[in-house]
């Protein structure tokens, strides 16, 4: 006769929470107080408006550092480019709205580049005889080749682009344009020679790098798979397309509904940025993944190189990103009154006797939260999940069931750098665009990993939302100003208090939890 454990009572799994995590419970209401406390001093008004936008940053803030969770929790590699692609995601999306006829333009060639490197196994024959030469230098220099081919190519064909060194054909120009309703498309380029030289001349200067690459690492099937046949066909097909009719796609898309084409400027930036993440990490992580110290050195490297792009083809200047007008409506029926016309096209709602912006502090809030929802379910309750979880607790045992764990991990490292670039296209019409965006948004998404957990994905989100609100607190006292008994004027803190401020909450977490609030101890 066996005899039923007796289940235990809440006092004692209260008992027990409070034993096994009372420092972590008491910093936590700590810190909760100083909020509070904080926040206290202000009207009302002004505090609904306080923490509403202190969510609104700490969710831009979590987009970035979740990307770096999810890579430094399941990858053990912490990329400091993550800023970088965040940026470059940001200037990706507001070419994308703003110019749909230079995306255009870029996506043909890009389009026709990806249909020899979907045929990889095709080549894998080549990339052995490269290999057999036994130099590495070989397959290098068929890279390079590849690469000046295209480069040639590449310029041949028709790309109508903006010039940032001419205020009028400038960015900043074309965004001005926009909020007035008076954006055009450019004038169409031309080829620079026959448009049939130019296609198959990238088509073979692709297909040389692609050999190049493929000697590094020639094993497996020298049979292309039916999918990689298929999505060579149709990445050759759509780029052959959209040569043709090119000016339909155009106007198209400039007729598009604005708002609508905001979000599919957004699904675009993420594809291309996760697709440059996953490159990231099969060129330039997956050789070094027991030399961190490299890892390092060559993310922040390849972080300045994006740096320079930008500054190169948008631009040194800062400029906006144009809200959606279904966020940025004013005039009759504005504001709205509640949560209930959040789409009611107006820039502002009437909520708690306050006006918040609906873009700013409702629409990325949204976004934050299905983010944060989406992927913990992602990674907790889905088969992917699981495997991802798997691998990195036993590479070697998931790749003995016959799971490819480097496509996993590429996975992840996509998926990072996709979140990146979310959180900069929704920045862009908040904070505006400008090449060191990246690098304060790195320092405040690494600030946050450390106070909630660097390995923590919730802990990420708790750590943006209080760098999020405690930065919004002093930028509001910042304005009114704290009064002081010992001082006649109030003080107000300067802006580089800002910064300062979340450094400091960081330093007082860590020295009483050195794995954050949400981090677990390493054993």
């Amino acid at each position: 006769m066996t005899t039923a454990t007796a289940k235990p009572s809440l006092g004692d799994r209260w008992s027990k929470a409070w034993t096994r995590d009372r420092r972590r419970i008491i910093v936590a209401a700590v810190v909760a107080a100083l909020l509070v406390i904080g926040l206290g001093g202000l009207d009302p008004e002004d505090w609904f408006v306080t923490i509403m936008r202190g969510l609104a940053t700490g969710a831009i803030t979590f987009l970035v550092a979740s990307g770096l969770s999810l890579i430094l929790g399941l990858m053990d590699v912490l990329n400091l480019a993550h800023g970088e692609l965040f940026m470059l995601g940001a200037y990706l999306g507001w070419t994308a709205y703003i110019r749909p006829d230079t995306t255009v333009d870029l996506l043909a060639p890009i389009l026709i580049t990806i249909a020899p490197f979907a045929l990889w196994a095709l080549w894998r024959p080549l990339g052995r005889k490269v290999a057999a030469l036994g130099s590495r230098w070989a397959g290098w220099l068929l890279v390079a080749v590849g690469l000046g081919g295209w480069w040639w190519a590449w310029r041949l064909f028709p790309l109508a682009i903006w010039d940032p060194s001419v205020y009028a054909e400038s960015p900043i120009t074309f965004s001005l344009a926009f909020d007035i309703g008076t954006l055009v498309p450019l004038p169409a380029g031309t080829f620079g020679g026959p448009a049939l030289i130019a296609v198959l001349a990238m088509l073979v200067a692709a297909s040389i790098a692609a050999v190049g690459l493929v000697s590094f690492n020639p094993t497996g099937s020298p049979r292309p798979s039916a999918k990689g046949i298929g999505a060579s066909i149709v990445a050759l097909a759509a780029g052959l397309s959209i040569l043709a009719w090119r000016e339909g796609l155009v106007e198209g898309l400039f007729a598009m509904n604005p708002t609508l084409r905001f979000f599919l400027a957004g699904i675009v930036s993420v594809i291309v940025i996760s697709a440059i993440g996953a490159g990231v990490e099969v060129a330039l992580i997956r050789p070094l993944y027991d030399r961190p110290i490299y890892q390092l050195m060559i993310t922040l490297g390849f972080g300045f190189i994006l740096i320079e792009l930008v500054r190169e083809v948008w631009g040194r200047p800062e400029f906006t990103m144009p809200k959606p007008p279904a966020f940025n409506g004013i005039g009759e029926g504005c504001p709205g009154q509640g949560i209930g016309d959040l789409f009611s096209g107006c820039s502002t709602i009437e909520m708690f006797g306050a006006r918040i912006r609906t873009y700013n502090e409702l629409f990325i809030v949204g976004i934050g939260i299905i983010v944060l929802v989406g992927v913990s379910l992602l990674i907790k309750r889905t088969r992917i999940g699981m495997v991802i979880r798997a691998g990195v607790q036993d590479r070697h045992m998931v790749e003995a069931l016959g799971v490819n764990v480097r496509v996993v991990f590429m996975g992840v490292f996509a998926m990072g750098a996709g979140l990146a670039a979310l959180g900069g296209v929704l920045a862009g019409p908040s904070i505006g665009l400008s090449p060191e965006m990246g690098g304060r948004l790195l320092l405040s998404a690494l600030i946050a990993l450390a106070i909630g957990g660097l390995t923590s994905f919730p802990g990420a989100a708790v750590g943006a939302v209080l760098v999020g609100i405690l930065q919004q607190i002093i930028i509001r006292y910042g304005q009114t100003g704290i009064p002081l008994p010992w001082l006649e004027e109030p003080f107000k803190p300067s802006p580089p208090l800002v910064p300062a401020s979340t450094v400091l909450l960081m330093i007082v977490i860590l020295l009483v939890l050195p794995n954050g609030l949400l981090g677990k101890a390493e054993h």
